[in-house]
């Protein structure tokens, strides 16, 4: 890292490294004055516990980064090369004063978060995408595949499950809009959360599934441990990747497929995007309800034609996805991320089949930036789904749905925290 008051000089802490490495000893202050010695260097305590604490910062939990990974609302850290690293706070990247000494140290330290998580990464296996244990996922390509150097990703798991009321207060809907959700949980609607990377699709779903009735048995599917709703009744179910021999994986169509069995009351997909899709649609169509899941998509009306290509690639004709698409989803719950920072509710949209045979994604309600809110033709279809607990009124001519609205209308403050 860069040299400041009171860190002992690099050129010292990879001497003395190095030497403790080769000896195949812990770094104690014994050991490293002893090192020291051997280099015909005479320091003082204040010098040996300054390198012991370098080299304890280069070997325990993620070095340099640790501070950035545990500072109050960092969703992300991500180091693009030895002199390049940043955070996202929920107001978009800023760049930080860190910095290490060079790419050997950017690889060195994404090698031993690597093994941590029991992975390979090397010159053989340049790029890794895993959980570590304490909850973080890092994903790592090392240079040269990468430029300007080794490239770190580093997403930090929720704290804790937000409320739909905390998320309001932040934002990231109106009033009316929260009712609607916590309807469509109570209703146990089938839907999906979509929107496109960092805009809070977890965060909203696990405070969806938070409002649920303590009672149901919640079966959550996921590639790597994100949402973690506040909830009696919840059991997690990971992916596995294969190990270095090449064995050992488990993929998330088969913990689909044994989440099935295990009775549950609501099966959560964490994120649908890949084969799995088929074995969710089919458990949507035999009896289980109020099933659930994220998605990447760029808008609403783009969903059937991004499942549509998840499940052909997995094997399932076109007309028979549509016509599972129909009878399987009634909702979905569109969130983007503004240029400021704010993730927000921007669209509930339904589906409506066509006269071809395939489904399609109409909006129902539509939220502007400045809170405004207008119908859709898909609006009667989710009065449908939601019944008139939800308290939906009808949109005036200002597309507004009452006072409410007005009341509850969207901020420019960032959700931090949310990812």
């Amino acid at each position: 890292m860069r040299q400041r008051p009171g860190v002992p000089d690099r050129g010292l802490v990879v001497e003395v490294r190095d030497r403790i490495a080769a000896a195949g000893v812990r770094p104690t202050p014994d050991r490293v004055a002893e090192a020291l010695r051997a280099g015909g260097h005479v320091h003082g305590d204040t010098t040996v516990l300054a390198v012991v604490d370098a080299l304890h910062r280069e070997t325990v939990g993620a070095g340099p980064l640790e501070p950035l990974l545990r500072a109050e609302g960092v969703t992300d850290v991500l180091v693009n090369g030895p002199r390049a690293v940043y955070v996202d706070r929920g107001r978009g990247l800023e760049r930080t004063d860190v910095e290490f000494d060079d790419d050997d140290a950017v690889r060195r330290l994404a090698q031993r978060l690597a093994a941590a998580a029991g992975r390979r990464l090397d010159d053989a296996s340049p790029f890794v995408d895993v959980r570590l244990p304490d909850g973080t996922r890092l994903h790592a390509v090392l240079a040269p595949i990468a430029r300007p150097g080794t490239a770190l990703s580093l997403r930090v798991p929720a704290r804790r499950a937000f409320t739909l009321d905390e998320l309001a207060e932040r934002g990231a809907f109106t009033a009316e809009i929260g009712e609607v959700l916590r309807t469509v949980v109570r209703a146990r609607v089938a839907f999906l959360v979509t929107g496109g990377t960092g805009t809070g699709k977890t965060t909203l779903l696990s405070a969806m599934l938070s409002a649920s009735d303590g009672a149901e048995r919640q079966l959550v599917v996921e590639d790597a441990s994100e949402l973690r709703p506040d909830h009696p009744h919840v059991v997690a179910l990971e992916s596995r990747p294969a190990n270095v021999e090449g064995a050992g994986s488990v993929v998330l169509r088969d913990l689909v497929r044994q989440a099935l069995r295990m009775r549950p009351d609501r099966l959560v997909v964490g994120e649908v995007r890949g084969a799995e899709v088929v074995d969710l649609l089919g458990a949507l169509n035999t009896g289980h309800e109020g099933g659930c899941g994220t998605l990447h998509a760029n808008a609403a009306r783009d969903v059937p034609a991004r499942l549509e290509a998840l499940a052909m690639a997995a094997g399932m004709p076109r007309a028979a996805l549509h016509s599972q698409l129909a009878a399987a989803l009634d909702l979905v719950v569109h969130v983007v991320r503004d240029a400021d920072g704010c993730r927000r509710v921007a669209e509930l949209a339904t589906f409506r089949p066509a006269d071809d045979g395939t489904v399609a994604c109409v909006p129902a309600i539509v939220v502007r930036r400045d809170g405004e809110v207008e119908d859709g033709p898909g609006r009667g279809r989710l009065e449908e789904i939601v019944g008139a607990s939800a308290g939906l009124g009808t949109a005036t001519a200002g597309g507004s749905l009452g006072p409410a609205a007005a009341e509850g209308s969207l901020g420019t403050a960032a959700a931090e925290g949310v990812t």
